[in-house]
């Protein structure tokens, strides 16, 4: 290793501990192990140009162990992404660019939010089937517009989540060749040696799943890492996976290899032995000789001629193929919303009872048409959560054109890959399960919405109308879940026309996550549905004058609502009926309009959900009532359990009489 390339290796090193011990938190074991790995890849593989952080065509680098952020960012300073010496210098506090996990929209060059061991992984295997996708759909000979390789830098702890596992067996089963994977494998967490709870074979494993496995024995033999990347390059129809042997702490003689270097600061005193036996010429923290700084600019300087070249290619090409160049910017610059809410086929829908998740399957293949870099699928559920596009494919390692994703029964992984499908760019992902099967996916829920992802979660079988299933498969505080996370609008559809709106909602929304909650059983068309779901809550049935009473519901219940209603109509009670359909949209409205649909001046309410009731108070107040699950649900068939659980029109009638008076 010539002087410049140790002496750069070791300011990634230098600066990640400076940061750590500036800030007296962090996490300074990992990047002192890793920097070889991380200079290796940036220097000399990596595509990309700091001067543009949105190519195109630039290859993307996840930081898997989230918690070894100091690394990334010491990356994105030296390479000149815009993060100063005083944004290093207030690592992990507030209101910085240096946080203390990567976050996704926060810091220019971060392309993923990660902290949650594996979900970095799992986030890369969607680039990467994004790119596989794009690439089939452009690319044409002596253009390959598409044309580039998704890296991920992972550990131990990531190797151990089950998530991890998931995701790369189901990457292996496609053939996503251009992905590849790093695992920075020191033997050491936090409560100590890897041995106490991890002696698994994890290259067998990984060969096992489809990949191609390289080894590098040693974490600072930069030339060894570069020829791993080569081989892995090589390699077209499996992704890969290099393991590189590192030291924890590298560099710091009282804790190198120790687990004491995972997770707190070096100390005053370690840190001067570490400048020493890097032989770090500078003593002032944070300070980095001028020649290095120079050395990595003329680095990433190769990128900047790397996208010019691309552009004059992709200029060429739009002129070759103009058909293609218009679908191209539908694909990454495409506004469907004004057209699709004047669109009167994509809203006609027949006046027939229907479950909603049928109707949702009607939008999905109604939308594609439409949308056409729409691409999703099920954890194993298509069938009945209606996610399948007709004649679209399946996306597999042989047709990469497909838009239809079987993700096997793997929930969280699924949610994963499409918060990687969206953070590619050029792709409008969907997935899908049952709503009671959420727990499993949540984790990464949160990310998409912790990211601003406009990812869309078809959850089916909404309620204790699952039947004969039983307590396990009928959810009853999931709605309560969703709509505890900030940042995502959960939408619960009472029949088709709600449903239309909720996916024309998902399908526009730029910055995002949605959750469609939609019955497995069959429900009325409701008079007075429409356009005014995208409100969030507002006035299905009215009533003349000042109401006495407003009925509040969400999906399967608002039927129940509107019968109970009328009844109470003909015994003089003023009635107003509400739906509402998503919380979060409605809560957002201007006050003037939420007081029209909730008059502050009525407050004999009552809701009507069957799901738990906690999030109702703030609608119904203290005088309102709400009709809701307290328990879990039974197997019994539907219609048997909907009466035993207490929603019947009677029991909304009865209900709303005594708040009355």
């Amino acid at each position: 290793m010539v002087y410049k390339e140790e002496t750069a290796v070791n300011a990634l090193r230098i600066l990640s501990a400076d940061m750590v011990e500036h800030a007296k938190s962090g996490h300074p074991g990992m990047p002192l192990g890793a920097a070889g790995i991380a200079y290796e890849l940036w220097a000399n593989e990596l595509r990309h140009n700091p001067k543009d952080t949105k190519w195109a065509d630039r290859d993307r680098f996840v930081l898997s162990s989230g918690h070894g952020c100091a690394l990334l960012y010491s990356l994105l300073h030296l390479f000149g992404y815009g993060l100063t010496v005083d944004d290093l210098m207030h690592f992990r506090q507030f209101g910085s660019l240096t946080p203390g996990h990567p976050e996704y929209g926060h810091t220019p060059g971060v392309e993923a939010t990660t902290g949650p061991l594996g979900s970095g992984i799992a986030m890369a295997v969607g680039m990467a089937a994004a790119e596989a996708h794009l690439a089939a759909v452009f690319n044409r000979e002596h253009y390959p517009v598409v044309n580039h390789y998704t890296y991920a830098l992972c550990g131990d702890g990531c190797m151990m989540e089950g998530i991890s596992t998931e995701a790369c067996s189901l990457a292996g089963t496609l053939g996503l060749g251009k992905l590849i994977i790093f695992y920075d494998s020191n033997g050491i967490t936090i409560e100590g040696s890897t041995d106490l709870a991890f002696t698994e074979n994890v290259e067998g494993k990984m060969e096992a799943l489809g990949f191609q496995t390289l080894m590098v024995e040693d974490g600072n033999d930069l030339a060894a890492i570069g020829k791993a990347i080569q081989a892995a390059k090589a390699e077209k129809e499996k992704p890969s996976f290099i393991t590189v042997k590192t030291k924890i702490g590298f560099g710091c003689p009282a804790k190198e290899g120790k687990a004491n270097s995972h997770g707190e600061p070096l100390g005053a005193e370690n840190i001067k032995e570490l400048r020493k036996t890097l032989k770090w010429p500078e003593e002032e923290p944070f300070k980095v000789p001028e020649e290095i700084y120079d050395w990595y600019k003329k680095l990433g300087s190769k990128g900047e001629e790397a996208q010019r070249r691309w552009n004059q290619m992709f200029e060429k090409y739009c002129l070759e193929y103009p058909e293609l160049a218009r679908l191209w910017r539908r694909y990454f610059d495409g506004e469907a919303s004004a057209e699709l809410l004047e669109d009167e086929a994509f809203w006609d829908m027949e006046d027939k009872p229907d479950a909603t998740r049928n109707i949702s399957g009607i939008m999905i293949n109604r939308l594609k048409d439409r949308i056409p870099n729409l691409i999703g699928g099920a954890a194993d559920l298509s069938p009945s959560t209606k996610t399948y596009m007709k004649d679209e494919g399946t996306f597999s390692k042989n047709n990469y054109k497909g838009r239809n994703l079987h993700f096997g029964i793997r929930e969280g992984a699924m949610a994963a890959i499409g918060n990687g499908l969206a953070l590619h760019g050029g792709i409008r992902p969907y997935v899908s399960t049952f709503l009671v099967f959420s727990d499993y996916l949540k984790p990464m829920a949160r990310l998409s919405a912790l990211m601003s992802l406009p990812v869309t979660y078809v959850l089916t079988h909404d309620s204790i109308g699952v039947g004969e299933d039983g307590p396990t498969h009928e959810p009853v505080e999931h709605m309560t879940m969703f709509r505890a996370m900030p940042g995502i609008m959960t939408f619960r559809p009472a029949d088709a026309r709600e449903t239309a709106a909720a996916w024309y909602y998902a399908a526009t929304v730029k910055d995002h996550p949605t959750v469609l909650a939609l019955s497995r059983q069959n429900l009325p068309q409701i008079s007075g549905t429409g356009k005014g779901a995208l409100h969030g809550g507002y006035v299905v049935k009215a009533c003349s004058g000042m109401p006495q009473a407003i009925l509040m519901a969400s999906g399967s219940e608002l039927q129940l609502a509107v019968r109970a209603a009328e009844i109470l109509e003909e015994e003089g009670i003023q009635v107003q009926v509400v739906s509402m359909i998503c919380m979060e949209l409605f809560d957002s409205q201007p006050e003037e309009y939420k007081e029209s649909v909730l008059p502050k001046t009525v407050r004999a309410r009552v809701a009507i959900e069957a799901q738990t009731g906690l999030e109702w108070g703030r609608y119904t107040g203290l005088d309102g009532a709400c009709i809701s699950m307290n328990s879990f649900g039974a197997s019994g068939k539907a219609e048997v359990l909907f009466e035993h659980f207490g929603f019947t029109v009677d029991h909304v009638v009865e209900t709303t009489r005594r708040i009355c008076g």
